[in-house]
């Protein structure tokens, strides 16, 4: 993977919808298909997708919960393990916190929420982690 990009790349605006992760890829705003952090403990985290995966997520339009990465079943979005903060997007999420790091925020169509575009992925803009928290989540594990 290349090097954590923080920011907005350029000719990217908020509110933009692009058809695919791998179109989040080649306009440098996001660089996994797969993973819904971009970023790790050394670095920070500079991206996340909300896209309905975890059960404990929400999403009020200017405030988020983003449970972070690990422990849940992709078929059921159920957690079957506890989380760690030592993962690479979690420990990139508390450091991007930690030094006050801008984080981008894409919406997936996948995710049930009125701010979710109706296809694709949306750029809604930069975001900052205000908190973390260990909580027990609503299947029993940490997250």
């Amino acid at each position: 993977m290349s090097k954590v990009f923080f920011g907005i790349p350029e000719g990217i605006k908020e509110g933009d919808i692009f058809p695919s992760r791998q179109a989040l890829i080649d306009n440098r705003l996001h660089r996994s298909t797969q993973r819904g952090i971009d970023g790790n403990g050394t670095d920070g985290s500079a991206a996340i997708v909300i896209s309905g995966g975890y059960i404990d997520d929400y999403d009020n339009g200017d405030e988020i919960l983003y449970t972070g990465e690990g422990g849940n079943d992709s078929r059921t979005g159920r957690q079957f393990k506890d989380q760690s903060t030592s993962s690479p997007g979690n420990a990139g999420l508390i450091l991007s916190m930690k030094k006050k790091l801008p984080v981008r925020v894409i919406r997936s169509s996948k995710h049930n929420s009125p701010f979710a575009p109706k296809n694709g992925y949306k750029f809604d803009g930069i975001y900052y982690v205000k908190e973390y928290s260990i909580k027990k989540g609503k299947d029993g594990y940490k997250i």
